[in-house]
C-alpha cells in the first residue's frame, strides 16, 4: 500500500487548507485512516482519525471544531479540511492506513498504522 499526500502550504492564521491523500495498492475502503502531525521538537501526534466504516471519527482536542476528516472510497482518498488555522497548527502532516482495526474503531495510537505516506508542510503565520 502506498499513500501520497498533498495540499499543504503556507497560510496565514485563520485561512483554510485541505490535504489529501491517497492511496493505491490495498483495499483502501478496509483501512482504518488517521491524520498525524509533528512540529519541530514535538513527538508526532494524531490528529484526526477515522474508522473503516460507519464514519466514526476521532478528533485531538486542539483541532475540534476546526478540522473535518473525510473518506472517499471510491476515490481511494481520505481528506482533511483545515478551517480557522493557528500558528500552533504548523507541522509536518502525515497520512496513515490501519488495515488490522476493527470495522468502527479508531486507531488512535502510532503504532496501529502499518502505512505512513510522507508528510507535507503546513504552515501558518500569524
Amino acid at each position: 500500500v502506498q499513500l501520497q499526500a498533498y495540499g499543504g502550504g503556507l497560510v496565514q492564521a485563520g485561512g483554510c487548507l485541505r490535504l489529501s491523500c491517497a492511496a493505491s495498492g490495498g483495499t483502501f475502503a478496509s483501512y482504518g485512516m488517521g491524520w498525524f502531525r509533528q512540529a519541530p521538537g514535538k513527538e508526532r501526534e494524531l490528529v484526526a482519525g477515522m474508522a473503516q466504516r460507519g464514519g466514526i471519527t476521532h478528533y485531538a482536542d486542539s483541532v475540534k471544531g476546526r478540522f473535518t476528516i473525510s473518506r472517499d472510497n471510491a476515490k481511494n482518498t481520505v481528506y482533511l479540511q483545515m478551517n480557522s488555522l493557528k500558528p500552533e497548527d504548523t507541522a509536518v502532516y502525515y497520512c496513515a492506513a490501519d488495515f488490522k482495526v476493527f470495522p468502527f474503531v479508531v486507531p488512535l495510537a502510532a503504532p496501529e498504522y502499518e502505512y505512513w505516506g510522507r508528510g507535507t508542510l503546513v504552515t501558518v503565520s500569524s
